[in-house]
């Protein structure tokens, strides 16, 4: 017979059942359970102690989670040679309540959860057949020598929220897990990228840890690498030198916010997909500084430092696969010219836009959302024609503007407009004539009265199903067309459709 063994917390403190331990039998694979309280004393933590000397020989999963657990005995999980997962996060253990031979005869042990105790250092003898090892929120600042050694069929490695530093590693500590796909290092405290990372790895993890530099020869030996994330370091202005990741040939994403980047590194893998820059202090876009990287999906220089007057007019003419580019935050007085036709987002909220012309938005046929929410428009600034173009956009957000009237001319696809937090005192009967597929409508915290909003402003709109008006000197009253049974309630600011409110 094969049995699982779970211990564990209730959700709710009281005393500790008559029957804290509890066998149950079926055909598949009986199962015994023990439940302790939060207010458990010393008599649960010794009954818990004392079953976990001897639990069965066919035992396949064994939860613990959530327990005192200081100590794990010899025969607690070894000569188990059923045993597949053990559950040990959130509790109190530390190395000296590891035995070294804690798994010794359980050779089939692919996943051990040590996460959220006292441990100091990577245990020592860990089953050589983990696939997934959770060791995050722990004290962790070293991996001894060889402790990774014989875990050869590794493929998930979570270590972050650690005490990790430079000293604690070295050439060897990963260089052994030749199935290494995932590997989380973030929230520790390494100076640099770890030596020895092995080729199968996809995913790595070094945010929010103290990285000054990138060597491109800590990564030659990770050819595999998709994801590389490197938030929140110290990389500055030189801790990337151009060709840095130039290794790292099928690199699909990058992320660097927080780094305090003063441009765009040069040199990146040409195969990128998606470059995510938050948070740094770019100034710049030259003509070529993303020319390297023609097959940018995403671009993301969020909350940056830049000019209208330092970005170059070709500057993002050669990303013809860019779908998403992110602007917002920065210090951008008009729109940036040349962007790529196949754009579907373009987020420019929280700049200084005083005026739209035409032209930076020509040829964006296929651009299905827009904000430009947060900014300093006025009608009067956006130029005839602005949106003729814009054939496909479902969502325009002209929130916190400076427009005393709904913009003329909105495309017809639109279905979303955002318009609060402007200077609106009226809607006229026509402002939506070209718009039939609105669906929903934002004008709260506007300047709008009782009868502000035209009684035919929303004939013909029969997919409008909110309008909300919240936040304005006086209730709105709304009146939609009549083609659904459903109510809204009396004297609420958002309405739905159906009669007038």
């Amino acid at each position: 017979m094969a049995w699982t063994f779970r211990c564990s917390r209730t959700t709710s403190p009281g005393q500790l059942s008559t029957s804290p331990c509890r066998t149950t039998s079926s055909r598949s694979s009986p199962t015994m359970s023990c439940h302790a309280s939060a207010a458990s004393g010393p008599s649960t933590s010794t009954t818990i102690s004392s079953l976990l000397r001897f639990l069965p020989r066919s035992l396949r999963v064994a939860d613990l989670a959530a327990n005192q657990v200081t100590e794990i005995f010899p025969l607690t999980f070894g000569e188990k040679p059923a045993l597949r997962s053990v559950y040990l996060h959130n509790n109190q253990l530390s190395n000296a309540g590891l035995p070294p031979d804690a798994f010794h005869g359980s050779e089939a042990v692919v996943i051990l959860s040590l996460s959220s105790n006292r441990l100091s250092y990577l245990p020592p003898s860990l089953p050589p057949s983990l696939e997934r090892l959770h060791l995050q929120n722990n004290l962790i600042s070293k991996v001894p020598r060889g402790a990774l050694s014989r875990q050869t069929h590794l493929r998930e490695l979570y270590l972050q929220h650690n005490q990790l530093t430079d000293s604690g590693l070295d050439a060897t500590t990963f260089s052994k897990l030749r199935h290494l796909e995932y590997l989380d290092l973030s929230h520790n405290r390494l100076a640099s990228v770890p030596a020895g990372l092995p080729r199968t790895l996809a995913v790595l993890h070094l945010g929010r840890n103290r990285i000054r530099g990138v060597e491109a020869a800590r990564l030659r030996g990770a050819r595999g690498l998709r994801y590389l994330l490197l938030q929140h370091n110290q990389l500055g202005a030189t801790g990337l030198p151009a060709g840095a990741l130039r290794p790292l040939r099928g690199l699909h994403t990058l992320h660097l916010y927080g780094n305090g980047l003063d441009r765009v590194p040069l040199a990146l893998p040409r195969r990128l997909r998606a470059l995510v820059l938050p948070h740094n202090h770019v100034t710049t876009l030259g003509a070529r500084d993303l020319a390297g990287t023609p097959g940018l999906a995403e671009l993301n220089l969020a909350y940056n430092r830049l000019v209208s007057a330092r970005v170059h007019r070709r500057a993002f003419r050669p990303l013809r696969a860019l779908r998403s580019l992110d602007l917002a935050g920065n210090l951008l007085t008009r729109l940036p010219g040349g962007l790529p036709g196949g754009l579907h987002t373009l987020r420019l909220q929280r700049n200084q836009l005083r005026a739209l012309e035409p032209e930076p938005l020509a040829g964006l046929d296929q651009l299905r959302e827009l904000s430009l929410a947060h900014n300093r428009l006025r009608v009067g600034d956006i130029g005839p024609g602005t949106w003729h173009e814009l054939q496909a956009l479902q969502v325009l957000d002209l929130s916190h503007n400076e427009l005393s009237f709904v913009p003329p001319d909105l495309p017809e696809a639109l279905e979303e407009l955002h318009l609060q937090g402007n200077r609106i005192s009226h809607v006229g009967p026509e402002a939506f004539l070209s718009t039939p597929r609105l669906r929903a409508l934002f004008l709260r915290a506007n300047r709008l009265h009782m009868t502000s909003i035209a009684p035919d402003a929303f004939l013909g709109l029969l997919h409008l199903s909110v309008v909300d008006t919240a936040g304005n000197p006086e209730q709105v009253l709304v009146r939609l067309p009549p083609t659904t049974p459903r109510q809204p309630r009396a004297g609420s600011p958002r309405a739905r459709r159906g009669p007038t409110v």
